[in-house]
Parts: structure tokens; sequence; C-alpha cells
């Protein structure tokens, strides 16, 4: 019986050769050859176009299906306030005893009971339009995607959009996920091998050559297991040596989006497990700058160490995240003043992302990043802008959070993000005491000027 089953084993074993062969051979014509020399085939772009017609098409064909079935098409944030023009705390007090009072304002008391309702308006309009908590949430698309994660509803209206989805359930999980799985170990091991020869090298000029080819190759073919389509913008105003780029920060990905058009000194916390065999084989050949986890809450050497970075002109430009948290894309909250303090250059960098062919916001309360990477790699592909704006110096008389407000409004505004002064810290956090005392103090300075100028008068 052994016998007669060795025919089919070794067929089997011959047909799997020949597939795993022609897989590999594709990947390296195809992928991994023309990350290594920077240049594309217009295969990712043309297949973009490509989806964003058949988004097209399964829009008109949900629209269509609920109006046949009337149904109520879900509009994100349909249900928010009607903004209006912003007024001062002192303007819309008045506002309100005017309305609940026929004396004259300027004969009332310091204080009146229908101040109260000011702050019960404000705290109303927060609980119902909140605009710090949705920013940790996934954007919502008024069409979808195809993704069984934008709206569970869409692909139940029509047997086509049904075998329309189940479709591209199979093309993302059968064929999209293996080969950018494939990709991702290929690029990560390529990483850590290449690195870890090169760190065996003495420093020179040589040793920065090879490490920055190594670095633009390896990250190359991660943004490829992404299906990646990254626009890059006034490309005159890349980060140069010496310098701190910041970008606003939407996902893990973002490293991988920049490192991809040029090298940069990664800053950040040493890992234990395989991210800890990356870090430690990355800095064996380019000097990124690790700190101990006792070490990050040390605000004076995290300073002077990147101030000792940016001092040394040879040095590759380090990049850092101000906001220290992952927005959804929408908006840009509060930059940590840490890397405005040094004095060095910055170059304000803008990224943003197309929700439509993938979201990549991470949301580390919801998703775990294994989880996380394999959404990303199960989505239809992750196309982004990214703008290099001009570079900024601090001017004269700037204090350090001035100036980290002006570079957040610049990338705001390039960007197309709400710019918001509040802290990503409220992800995990509660609203500091500070932010309450500052309703309370220009309250009170209302009330005192008021005292004041009647008694002048």
């Amino acid at each position: 019986m052994g016998l007669f089953f060795d025919p089919f084993d070794n067929l089997l074993c011959i047909l799997l050769g020949i597939s795993f062969t022609v897989w590999f051979t594709l990947l390296l014509v195809f992928i991994i050859v023309p990350a290594i020399f920077g240049v594309s085939f217009g295969i990712r772009r043309l297949y973009m176009k490509s989806l964003l017609k058949i988004f097209e098409w399964a829009t008109l064909r949900i629209e269509r299906g609920a109006k046949e079935k009337n149904h109520l098409l879900y509009k994100p944030y349909s249900n928010a306030i009607i903004a209006k023009e912003p007024t001062s705390l002192e303007e819309e007090i008045k506002e309100i005893r005017r309305s609940g009072s026929n004396r004259d304002l300027d004969s009332a008391s310091e204080f009146e009971m229908s101040d109260i309702f000011y702050f019960a308006r404000r705290g109303v309009e927060s609980i119902m339009d909140d605009e710090v908590t949705k920013r940790f949430s996934a954007e919502e698309l008024e069409s979808w995607n195809l993704l069984t994660r934008s709206n569970y509803n869409f692909h139940y209206i029509s047997l086509r959009l049904t075998v329309l989805w189940g479709l591209g359930v199979l093309i993302r999980y059968g064929f999209l996920l293996p080969l950018r799985v494939t990709l991702a170990f290929t690029g990560v091991g390529l990483l850590v091998f290449l690195t870890s020869i090169i760190g065996l090298l003495p420093n020179g000029r040589m040793k920065n050559f090879l490490s920055e080819k190594v670095h633009l190759m390896c990250y190359r073919i991660c943004v490829r297991a992404l299906t990646a389509i990254i626009t890059y913008h006034d490309r005159e105003n890349k980060p140069k040596n010496g310098g701190i780029c910041v970008a606003n920060h939407t996902s893990p990905i973002d490293v991988i989006i920049l490192a991809s058009d040029g090298c940069y000194a990664m800053v950040g916390q040493i890992h234990g497990g395989l991210m800890g065999v990356i870090q430690r084989s990355m800095v064996k050949a380019c000097p990124h700058i690790w700190f101990e986890r006792s070490e990050v809450k040390d605000r004076h050497l995290v300073a002077k160490r990147l101030s000792d970075h940016v001092e040394d002109k040879s040095k590759l430009p380090i990049l850092i995240f101000p906001e220290g948290t992952c927005i959804n894309n929408t908006s840009v909250m509060m930059f940590k003043k840490g890397s405005f303090e040094i004095g060095s250059t910055v170059y304000p960098v803008a990224i943003k992302y197309d929700p439509r062919f993938g979201d990549a916001f991470w949301n580390s309360s919801k998703f775990g990043m294994v989880n996380y990477l394999l959404r990303m790699m199960s989505s239809w592909a992750i196309v982004c802008s990214v703008w290099y704006l001009p570079p900024m110096c601090r001017e004269e008389g700037e204090d350090a959070v001035q100036f980290a407000n002006r570079v957040k409004a610049a990338i705001a505004r390039q960007g197309g993000l709400v710019d918001l002064l509040w802290d990503g810290g409220l992800k995990r956090g509660k609203v500091k005491d500070t932010f309450k005392e500052e309703q309370q103090k220009l309250y009170s300075k209302m009330l005192v000027g008021t005292q004041e100028d009647r008694s002048r008068s």
C-alpha cells in the first residue's frame, strides 16, 4: 500500500516545489528587486484606480438598493450639533443675563443664578458632540469600501454586493494576506540580518552609506507588504542632518511611510521580544536613540541625548511624533514641548491617509499590535499623501509651547486636519484639573472686572 501512494506523494512534492519557486520568483522580480532600486512598475496605482471604480459602482448599488427598500443610509456625525461662531464666556453670560432679566446689566450683582445655565449648556454640548473622544475611534465612511468592518448593513442590500463582498474576502485573505506576510518577513529579516553585518564594519563613510541603502531597501519592501501607495510632495523640504523631523501620528506604520523616502534616527523605548531584536540590530548600523524604561521619564536625560545628536551634523535627522499617541487622522492634538526646547531646526511633515482603502489608525486600547497588523495586511491598500513643509526655527521671544503650537498649526493646515489644543493623553487619562481651573479663572476674572468697572464709574 505504501508503494501505491509514493508516485502521488512525489507528484505533490514536485507541484509544491514548482509553486513555491514561481511564487518567490514573482516576488523577487516584481517587488523585491524594484524595492532595492527604488523603482515602481505602476501596478499599485493601477490597482488603486481599479478599486476606486469598484467602490463607485458599489456605492451606486447601495444607494439604489436603499431607496428600493427604504433603508436609511448611515451618515457619520449626522447628529452633531451645528457649530456656531465662537464667543467668549463673558459675552455668552451677558446674553443669558439679558434674556433672563429686565434689569439693566450694569446693575446686576456679581453672581446670578442664571450664570449656571451657561456651564450646564456647555457640559451638555460636550457630551453630545465631544470633539476629543471621537478622535480616538476609527473615522467613519459615507460609502462602503467592501470591508466588513466599515458597515455591516451594506453588503446585505443586494445579491450582487454580497457576491462581490465574498469575492473580496477571498482575494484579501487568500492572495493579498499571504503575499504581504511573506514580504513583511522578508523585509524585517533582511533588516535584522544586513544591519547586524554592517554593524561589524568600522565607523566611517562606507558604513553610513551601506546603512542608509539597507534601511531604505528594507523599508521599501515593508511598504510593499502593506500595498502602500504614497504620494510625496515638496521633496526639496526633506529633513536634513542635524535637524528634527516632527509629524502628526496616526499609526506605527508612519515610521515606515517616512523612512521609505529617507533615512532617520529613531527615538523610542527599548523593547523585548522581536521588537528588541530589531532595535538592537538597527542601532549597530545607525545611531538610533533608544531609552531604557527607567530613563524615559527623565526629561533632562532625554533632552541631553537629543541635543547631543542634533549637534553632530553628520548624524541623520531625528524622527519624532510629538503628540505621543495615535490620533485617527482627522485632527492634530497637542504637541509635547520637549522636542521644541532643544533649539534645533524643525522640519514639519504632514501625513494624511485615505480611509477608503483601509483604516490606518491604530486604536491601541482596542487592538493589540498583532491584531492591528493583521487588519492592515487584510485591507485593500494603504493610500496616503506626505507633505514636507519648509523648515521652521524658534523665533526670538517665543517659548517652546508657542513654537510647538505654530508647527502644529502648519501641519494641520497643510494636511487638512483639525487643529486641537487638547492633550492626546486624554485617550487614557482624565481631564487635568488645570483645564477646569482655567474656566473658573475666566469666570472669576469676569466678575472681578465687572466690579472694578462699577467702582471706577
